[in-house]
């Protein structure tokens, strides 16, 4: 981009200004001379790169432990569910985080507990808090490391989803916050703008985001073999095998062998790992724990 040149003073030529000189005429030259009146050149967005495209998980991946759990947080604050049910997502956070694993029954129960909360409350009003508590909580939580790799494809003119187990609602808002494609979640029913509490088809875990990316790459004309996927956990081998390039993100044990076994990328940007290796987990997770309860009972106190 063009800089215009800095508006100085003129320096003296040992020339007197003749009497009565046209304002007008100077103050145009002085404009002409300073580049004042040339436009910006305009930065143009790089050209669509229209077979390639990127996925990337969520939790752990792009954000630092268990979306949902954050979410929990924010509807914990707004008194959507009881406190004794925020203990049981901090710990769940704190057993995810330390271990750096996801299990599927965990992350089916953990959905099905979400439905129970958001069942008979309008989609507008949790679109809504979704923004809220992304601003006041998930911000903060987001792996710059994986945000600098998004935001790498995006500036190659390439489509960048997230592919996640996370309710759609709450994806997308993360999606827009980043400025990214779109995002494929778990779809939650809805009827006349109401939640019912129920699943549009399966959790979008495992072997479900590998299908939900082929289903997206028909619809969208993308070439798989150009596309790159980013996880953190075993569960989504099916969704890297799928793509030309897959890359291990903070990966959980399991995963870091079959990305060593198979030459892919391993890129970690958590900085506990070590602690979490000497033998503090249990401590870990506790402290979590007893933190979360503490807040709880400050906020009853006052």
């Amino acid at each position: 981009m063009s800089e215009s040149s800095p508006v100085t003073a003129d320096e003296p030529t040992g020339t007197p200004v003749p009497s009565g000189a046209d304002d007008a005429a100077e103050l145009d030259a002085a404009e002409r001379d300073s580049g004042a009146d040339e436009p910006a050149a305009p930065v143009l967005p790089p050209p669509p790169d229209l077979t390639a495209a990127a996925f990337f998980d969520v939790d752990n991946t792009l954000v630092h432990g268990s979306s949902l759990v954050h979410f929990a947080r924010g509807l914990a604050a707004r008194d959507y569910f009881k406190y004794s049910d925020l203990a049981r997502f901090a710990y769940a956070q704190a057993k995810f985080q330390v271990t750096g694993k996801e299990n599927s029954d965990d992350v089916a129960a953990g959905r099905r507990k979400a439905l129970s909360f958001i069942e008979g409350r309008q989609t507008a009003e949790l679109e809504a808090l979704g923004d809220e508590i992304y601003d006041e909580i998930i911000a903060d939580k987001i792996w710059q490391g994986t945000r600098a790799l998004a935001q790498m494809h995006l500036d190659a003119g390439q489509q960048v989803w997230l592919v996640t187990a996370t309710p759609m609602e709450l994806a997308q808002t993360i999606a827009r916050k980043l400025g990214l494609t779109g995002a494929l979640g778990t779809v939650a029913e809805s009827v006349d703008g109401v939640f019912t509490g129920r699943l549009v088809g399966d959790i979008l875990h495992g072997v479900g985001k590998a299908h939900a990316v082929r289903q997206l790459a028909i619809r969208e004309g993308l070439n798989l073999r150009r596309c790159t996927a980013y996880s953190d956990s075993f569960n989504d081998v099916p969704m890297l095998s799928l793509v030309g390039t897959a890359v291990a993100i903070n990966p959980d044990a399991a995963l870091r062998d079959v990305a060593r076994e198979r030459g892919w990328e391993i890129r970690d940007f958590r900085t506990a790992r070590k602690a979490a290796r000497i033998g503090v987990p249990s401590a870990l997770a506790l402290g979590a724990v007893g933190g979360a309860l503490a807040a709880v009972a400050s906020r009853k106190s006052n």
